[in-house]
């Protein structure tokens, strides 16, 4: 999980920074956009140290209690960070977008408005770069959004998700900051609030349902089911995979529970021959297999066989 760490804390201290100045600025000019942003950053930087805190937990080896490890801890904790982003960020957000267009104000200069925007765009565009190119390693040809269902690893994924909606939500409230004192519209104000609010309900929204899946016991994909199925059978004991169940325990560790049909002819000793064999060829190929238990189900020739 140290892949993550570089992405993670970069995003923490441009938000944390960002976050500070956006308010300093949207109290000055008047800006309910502004004060909008500072929310995002502030509700982003929370989100950080929550990952990291989620990150540590899942570290922690397992125990009578929790046999399995702590992995799930992350999955948990970027389950609340979506809500996180949905409700403090969205919510307050699109609250104050229709406050500001219902009873808009006057805005004040907007200079350090714009001078505060365009910094932390372009802190905001370098954490999301850094965040986007740690990702790219990941993809293994896949496509983004392939990948990003694909990822088991919520980290990987949150950070590239919030850099990105605050690059968008940055882009919003620049446009419409200067067409409202262009325009001297001052309602476009909220609703730069209210776009960005609806930005952050729509991405916490998707993180929301990854992290939600993996929460609930998410397994392996049908085509890594397919290959350990494959491997399984190829051993010469085996005669036939039963059943296969996975969870993912951990972003880097699986538990699979298997039923294997061997042939009636072994004994006892061969079986655990096979189950070993077949144990390490599936962690060979598979090494996030952490955990697995083989049921052997011995085949009968006949019904006599069994009298």
């Amino acid at each position: 999980m140290q892949k993550s760490y570089l992405s993670i804390y970069s995003a923490l201290v441009s938000n944390l920074l960002i976050a500070a100045t956006k308010f300093l600025a949207g109290s000055v000019s008047n800006s309910s956009a502004m004060i909008s942003e500072g929310i995002h950053s502030l509700v982003d930087t929370v989100n950080e140290l929550l990952l990291l805190w989620g990150i540590k937990q899942s570290n922690k080896p397992g125990d009578v209690s929790r046999p399995f490890g702590n992995g799930r801890e992350l999955f948990f904790w970027s389950f609340i960070v979506s809500m996180l982003i949905f409700g403090l960020g969205g919510g307050i957000s699109i609250y104050q977008g229709i406050i500001h267009m219902l009873h808009p104000e006057a805005l004040q200069d907007p200079f350090w408005n714009y001078v505060v925007l365009y910094t932390s765009l372009l802190l905001e565009g370098i954490s999301f770069y850094i965040a986007a190119r740690a990702f790219n390693k990941l993809r293994n040809g896949q496509s983004w959004w392939q990948a990003i269902i694909n990822s088991k690893d919520p980290a990987d994924f949150l950070v590239l998700f919030e850099d990105g909606a605050a690059v968008a939500g940055l882009l919003i409230v620049i446009c419409c900051v200067w067409l409202g004192h262009h325009y001297n519209a001052s309602y476009l104000d909220g609703l730069a609030s209210l776009l960005v609010g609806l930005l952050l309900v729509g991405v916490s929204l998707v993180l929301a349902r990854e992290s939600r899946s993996l929460l609930m016991g998410e397994g392996v994909t049908k085509k890594t089911r397919q290959r350990i199925t494959a491997i399984t059978e190829m051993d010469d004991a085996a005669e036939k995979l039963l059943r296969l169940f996975s969870m993912y325990v951990g972003p880097e560790e699986i538990l699979l529970l298997m039923d294997v049909q061997f042939k009636a002819t072994l004994k006892m000793p061969g079986i655990h021959e096979a189950i070993d064999r077949i144990r390490g060829s599936i962690q060979k190929e598979y090494p996030k297999v952490k955990y697995m238990i083989i049921q052997p189900d011995i085949k009968n020739e006949s019904p006599d066989s069994a009298s």
